[in-house]
């Protein structure tokens, strides 16, 4: 079962994750090789890398001794679906306004709302 917004945007929410993440856009990494890149110990990083792998954010592929992490792409479907809703909210109401703008700018007097603003204000 895909992880849910909630549990991804949790993992992203801390900054030393989103610094993993940052660093995994390179390509796959070791966690010896990102404690070596971050201001954290490497139980740390692996501890943060448990996260954002439980958040399908990150895929682990063993490699004899050797753990590499790389970013999943599918697990960011979550969160970018939560984050379309408000987009498409913010883009509807937008469009809503408009109309309602270019309805009142199209009086059948041919005054502007602007204009029947400033001569209303006038008296």
């Amino acid at each position: 079962m895909p992880a849910s917004a909630s549990t991804v945007l949790d993992a992203l929410g801390d900054a030393r994750r989103r610094s993993i993440l940052e660093r995994l856009l390179a390509g796959p990494l070791a966690v010896g090789v990102l404690a070596g890149q971050l201001p954290i110990s490497r139980p740390a990083v692996s501890q943060h890398l448990r996260v954002l792998k439980e958040a399908e954010l990150v895929i682990e592929a063993v490699t004899g001794t050797r753990h590499l992490y790389r970013i999943n792409p599918r697990g960011f479907e979550a969160v970018r679906g939560y984050f379309d809703r408000f987009w498409t909210t913010a883009l509807d109401n937008f469009a809503a306004l408009a109309v309602a703008g270019a309805a009142t700018d199209n009086s059948p007097d041919g005054e502007s709302g602007a204009e029947r603003e400033e001569r209303t204000d006038e008296h």
